[in-house]
This record gives C-alpha cells, sequence and structure tokens, in this order.
C-alpha cells in the first residue's frame, strides 16, 4: 500500500508540473518598472513640489508645520483675525476693529457686506500644482448642535494640467434664540499649461449659501450683564426676532487664460490675456412674526410694514466682467500691459414702488467701460507693480495704484504703496426695496474717493506698517430713530473729508522653549463728525511653550492669547441689511478676552484644543460685546483638527 501511495504522489507531482501554466499568475518581476520608479519618486517629492499660487503670480507651499500663526488661522475663515471680532456663533458675522482691512474696489458691488465675510472671493481662490494627490482635512467643533468641516482634495493628472475640488460646510444651532448658522461654500479650480507655457489657463466655479438666524439682539442689556444665575443660560435673554433669517446664495464662473504669440520663451514675449467673471447673487431676509416683545411692551423693532406678517424681502443681482489685453515682455526691463475692462451688472427687485410720491424703481442696470495699463518690474531684490484705469464710458471711475517691494534677505523686507480710487456707489446704497416702510429708498450718490499711501518693514527686529488714508463722499449707514428699541437704518454720504491713520506692530520675544508675540494696533481718525469710529488702541499678546516629546515624534505647543480694545463706539448689525450702521450711542469694549489653548502635531496632523474666553466666569460683570445689543462668546471649550495626506 506504501509503495501505491508514493507512485500516486509521483504521477500527480509530475502531471501538475507537465501542465500549461496559462492560468498562474506571473511572478512579481525584482526589476521595478519606470512607472513604479516615477510613482516611488513621487512619494519622496519634496515640500517645494507642493505649490499653491495666485492669479498674481505669487507662489507659496504646502505647509504642515505647527507654528503660533497656524494657530492664529484655526478658525471657520481659515485666516488670522487680528482686528475682527467675532459674533456669537459660528457662521456668524465679524465686527472689524481694523479699518485697514476694508479693501476698496472702483466697480459697484452688490452690498450686504457683513454677509460676505464668510463669502470667498474671487481673489481668495488659490491654484495649486502638486507632485502627488494632496488632501486638506479641516474639522472644529462649534458652539451647539452642529460642527464645522474644510475638505480639499487636489490632483496633477499630468505635468501641466491640476484639478481641485473643496466644500466648506457648518452647521451651528448657538447658545442664544434663533441664532442658527448653516452655510455652505463648494469650489472647484482647474489649471493648465502647454509644456513650453505658451498658453495658460486658470479657472475656478464657486457655489455658495449662507443662512443666519437673526435675532436683532437682546432686548434688555442689564439682564446680561448683571450676572444673574436665571440668565445662565442663555436662550433665557430676551431677543427682538424669534424667527427671522437672513440667505444669501451665489454662483461664480471665472476663468483667466494666457496665449504667448511666440512659440517658445525668449528676452522678448508677446502675449494675449482673457479674463472673465460671470456671477450671480440672491439675497433674501425672511421674518414671519413683525412684532417684537419687550417684556410687557410691545414694537415693531424696524418701524412700521406693508404687511402684518411674513415679510419676504428679496433681490437678485448679476454681473459680467470681462478683461482683454496684450502684454509685452522684456526679461530685463519687466512687463508692461495695455487692457480694456467691460463690467455689466443689474440689480433687481420683481416690483415697483412709490412711496411719498417719489418712484423706487425695480431695477439698477449699467455698463461700464476703461482702459488702462499696468507695468510690472522684478529683478535682483526689487520687486513692483503701477497700475492705471480710467473710465471710457459716462461714469467717472478711475483706480491708481503703485507698489514697491525690496527685499535684501529672508528676515528683511520694506514694501511701499500708493492707491487712489474713484469707486461708484454699491447698488444698496443706490436703491433698497422692503416691506417696512422706512427701508425703502432710491438715490444717486456721488462717487466716493480715497488716497491711501501704506509703507511696511518687516525685519529681524519686528514689523511695523504704516497706513494713512484720506476719504472724500464717504458712503455709510445711520439710524434714524430716537427709540433705543427700534432701528431705522437709512444710507447717507458724508460730504466733508475724513483722515484716517494706523500704525501696526508685530515683535515675537523667544527665551529657550518660551515665546511672547505681540501685535498692537493704534488707530486714529480726523473728521468734523463721528463717522469713521475705529478703538484707539487693540492688542493681541501671546504666551506660549513649545517642545518636542516621545523621541520627537510629538511636538506640542501650549500658551494663552490676550486680545483687548479700547472702548469706542462700535457700529452697529442691521438684519435687514446684513450690514453695519454708524451709532453714537453705545460705547462697547475695554474688557479682556483670555484663551488658553494645547497644540500638537503628529507627522502631518495637527490638533487644536482651546478654552476660549475663560476668564468670562471670573469677572464681577459681563461687559463683553462683539457689536451693541450682541454679546460676545461665553466661555467654551472646543477642539479640532488639520489633517494632510500625501498620496
Amino acid at each position: 500500500m506504501r509503495f501505491l501511495f508514493t507512485f500516486l504522489f509521483l504521477s500527480l507531482s509530475l502531471a501538475v508540473f507537465c501542465q500549461e501554466t496559462e492560468n498562474e499568475k506571473p511572478r512579481k518581476s525584482l526589476l521595478k518598472t519606470k512607472e513604479q520608479k516615477e510613482k516611488e519618486l513621487a512619494r519622496k517629492a519634496p515640500i517645494s513640489s507642493y505649490k499653491i499660487y495666485t492669479l498674481q503670480r505669487d507662489t507659496t507651499y504646502v505647509d504642515t508645520s505647527l507654528t503660533i500663526q497656524k494657530e492664529y488661522q484655526y478658525n471657520y475663515l481659515r485666516k488670522d483675525l487680528f482686528g475682527r471680532i467675532a459674533f456669537l456663533n459660528e457662521g456668524q458675522t465679524y465686527n472689524t476693529l481694523d479699518f485697514g482691512l476694508n479693501k476698496v474696489s472702483a466697480f459697484p458691488e452688490f452690498g450686504h457686506r457683513a454677509k460676505h465675510l464668510n463669502y470667498i472671493e474671487t481673489d481668495e481662490i488659490k491654484y495649486y500644482s502638486v507632485a502627488t494627490p494632496l488632501t486638506d482635512l479641516y474639522f472644529k467643533t462649534v458652539m451647539e448642535q452642529g460642527q464645522s468641516l474644510d475638505a480639499f482634495l487636489t490632483v496633477n493628472t499630468s505635468e501641466q494640467f491640476n484639478f481641485s475640488i473643496a466644500y466648506k460646510g457648518l452647521r451651528s444651532l448657538g447658545k442664544y434664540i434663533n441664532q442658527l448658522s448653516s452655510n455652505g461654500n463648494f469650489r472647484c479650480t482647474a489649471s493648465y499649461r502647454t509644456k513650453q507655457g505658451q498658453y495658460v489657463l486658470n479657472t475656478h466655479y464657486t457655489g455658495q449659501d449662507l443662512l443666519n438666524g437673526e435675532n436683532g439682539g437682546i432686548t434688555t442689556p442689564e439682564d446680561f450683564e448683571s450676572k444673574n444665575p436665571d440668565f445662565k443660560q442663555r436662550q433665557r435673554l430676551e431677543v427682538f426676532l424669534t424667527d427671522a433669517t437672513s440667505f444669501m446664495k451665489g454662483k461664480r464662473f471665472f476663468a483667466d487664460q494666457c496665449f504667448r504669440i511666440n512659440a517658445s520663451e525668449a528676452n522678448n514675449n508677446l502675449y494675449l490675456t482673457h479674463q472673465i467673471n460671470y456671477e450671480t447673487k440672491f439675497f433674501e431676509y425672511y421674518q414671519p412674526t413683525v412684532v417684537s416683545q419687550v417684556g410687557t411692551q410691545t414694537i415693531n423693532h424696524f418701524g412700521d410694514s406693508y404687511v402684518g406678517n411674513y415679510i419676504n424681502d428679496q433681490v437678485h443681482y448679476n454681473r459680467m466682467y470681462q478683461q482683454i489685453g496684450a502684454v509685452y515682455e522684456n526679461k530685463q526691463l519687466g512687463r508692461i500691459q495695455f487692457f480694456v475692462d467691460d463690467f455689466r451688472y443689474n440689480y433687481f427687485y420683481n416690483t415697483t414702488l412709490i412711496k411719498e410720491g417719489q418712484i423706487i424703481p425695480s431695477l439698477l442696470s449699467d455698463k461700464i467701460n476703461d482702459v488702462g495699463a499696468r507695468y510690472d518690474y522684478q529683478k535682483n531684490h526689487w520687486k513692483g507693480f503701477a497700475r492705471y484705469a480710467s473710465s471710457l464710458t459716462n461714469q467717472s471711475l478711475t483706480d491708481i495704484e503703485v507698489q514697491a517691494t525690496y527685499k535684501r534677505n529672508d528676515k528683511n523686507q520694506f514694501s511701499f504703496a500708493y492707491q487712489s480710487v474713484s469707486k461708484l456707489p454699491d447698488a444698496v446704497y443706490n436703491l433698497h426695496q422692503s416691506s417696512y416702510i422706512n427701508y425703502n429708498w432710491y438715490n444717486n450718490f456721488k462717487n466716493q474717493k480715497s488716497n491711501t499711501l501704506t509703507a511696511k518693514a518687516q525685519t529681524q527686529f519686528g514689523s511695523v506698517e504704516l497706513q494713512i488714508s484720506n476719504y472724500d463722499n464717504f458712503l455709510y449707514f445711520s439710524d434714524d430713530s430716537s427709540n433705543a428699541l427700534q432701528q431705522f437704518i437709512s444710507p447717507k454720504q458724508y460730504e466733508k473729508s475724513i483722515q484716517y491713520l494706523s500704525i501696526k506692530a508685530s515683535k515675537e520675544f523667544r527665551l529657550w522653549r518660551f515665546a511672547l508675540d505681540n501685535t498692537l494696533l493704534y488707530q486714529q481718525t480726523q473728521q468734523d463728525n463721528e463717522v469713521l469710529n475705529v478703538p484707539k488702541f487693540t492688542t493681541r499678546n501671546t504666551l506660549y511653550y513649545s517642545d518636542y516629546y516621545f523621541s520627537r515624534a510629538l511636538y506640542l505647543q501650549t500658551g494663552f492669547i490676550f486680545n483687548y480694545f479700547t472702548k469706542y463706539y462700535a457700529n452697529g448689525y442691521n438684519p435687514i441689511l446684513t450690514d453695519f450702521y454708524v451709532q453714537n450711542q453705545t460705547k462697547i469694549g475695554d474688557f479682556p478676552l483670555v484663551d488658553f489653548f494645547i497644540n500638537a502635531r503628529v507627522r502631518q496632523t495637527r490638533i487644536f484644543l482651546k478654552a476660549e474666553h475663560f476668564n468670562s466666569a471670573m469677572a464681577s460683570q459681563n461687559r463683553f460685546y462683539a457689536a451693541p445689543g450682541y454679546p460676545y462668546r461665553d466661555f467654551i471649550i472646543r477642539f479640532g483638527l488639520v489633517w494632510n495626506f500625501f498620496q
């Protein structure tokens, strides 16, 4: 029997080895193919192979380090918020402490500026070139019942073509009555260039919707300030509006392309450029209940209305902007561009209104053409540009801008800039319709004129920035009501000049593993009437400790952030216009905001934990406000992370 089994075993083995191996999987070769070598090389690509650039050709690289600047930028807007103070709930607006943050465009915009702080504008879109697919994930907890998430993915399908897609979503119920935030920002980009760089295209699409509950602020600030334990639960505080909401959505298609006429790059080059920006926006203010209850008193917070309930104010806006230009480039002399702009917009309601004999139309529409030139220079330590644009059509529009930067080395850089703008008024100043009687107007305001000079020095000893501005025909909103419980907001134009001065200084001191980062802002205005109100001093001081742990696998930062600004007549907030108005009755400020944070980095993951405004429980009174009637945030512990993947 043993011989039989041996014979069968040998026979089967021989049969197996003699069979054809058509279905067998081929053995993996120990030699790597060219494609495998390229993938392995890409995985080991340096961080400089992951580029981020703007339309102005400013290039940076993906940064996964953990610095104090990353702590400042870890927020819903993903940027440093020094000079702004956040409203109560995540995803709401921000009051401006640093007036120098306001940028000026010569063309008429939509308006509703408070809503646009959470809106991603054209110049905030970045384009990418990456060696391997890159993912960036942002997560942060919110005030109540929700979360904040920003997910981003970019990939180069070839060396010439890059594609990215991202979505930022937020939902937060908030601590007060009617304070819901529900926002979404979708964007995708594409970049393409030919192998010789003869044709370059950067394009993007955005779709954004921003919904906020509008409670109009608290009705009795003394209840909030008293620290009465009955109002420790903030939903017990009465607000003016219990069911009002504001909603804005926008869609934008943008493309910027450049074609070099000569086939290969040379010392002298000639380009044709084209840029197109088509954008639509829609804004709605919805308020089912018109009457507000303040204690035992019944009022209409915004005055009389044409309807008794279910107010639904809607406005549409669309614009088309195109620029066509020709560029001559000389490697030694720089680039000079001549261009023509075409700007068209429509701003419209559904009805025409007659108020006290005045016809308030349903439409603002205009076509603006201008012509201009731009010169760019970059050589050795110098970089700068000069730009001039002036209208060809009947509108009086001019925009002059000059900027120069001298970079001595990586630690020392000096820059100077001047801008003179004659700006057409934003649409909301000239036309507004509402179910509230006092919120209907039709105006023909003059152009706003501004002249701004800035100088900035970034040195190894610290940074200093100076801004001097002069404003003529300044446009603003004011409150015409004599009752503190009501708001009758209307646009005004200040006929006199306003001078504005700001000086901002920054310096970090280091000792062993400790550091003290300081930023101080001084502002001053000269005006006959209090129209442009700013705090005189604003400061941020951060004391923190940094070190490595667990054989340098963990990098830790922990410390305290101190924010403070002096008392001033801060602008009030109006939910119908979702904009700020000038007021001279209530001052806010002169209260410290102290945060404690613990941040850590493990490989490409940064983890953030913060106790925000923890000193609020120590104060004898609650004096912290983001705007009159709108308290700042109470003590809260929040955490989250930023996670980068390099596939």
